[in-house]
């Protein structure tokens, strides 16, 4: 899975995101930044984005994703 793939994936996923990737194909980090985030817990947060690409996880596709998830007032 290549890092555009991941990329397109999670904006798809993540309501009004904005996603940077960085790595390779199989470990890689994100920040993933949306409003939706809103109040959420990073744990919560975290499981959000981490439920975008479970599958490619469970499968082998994908074998390491480490997240930041933030909303856009905290990246100002």
């Amino acid at each position: 899975m290549t890092l555009d793939e991941i990329q397109a994936k999670l904006e798809a996923g993540v309501q009004d995101s904005t996603v940077t990737m960085q790595g390779d194909g199989c470990n890689c980090s994100t920040v993933v930044v949306s409003n939706v985030f809103e109040g959420m817990s990073l744990l919560a947060r975290q499981k959000m984005v981490l439920a975008v690409v479970r599958e490619n996880i469970d499968s082998g596709e994908l074998h390491a994703l480490t997240i930041k998830a933030r909303t856009p007032e905290e990246m100002a």
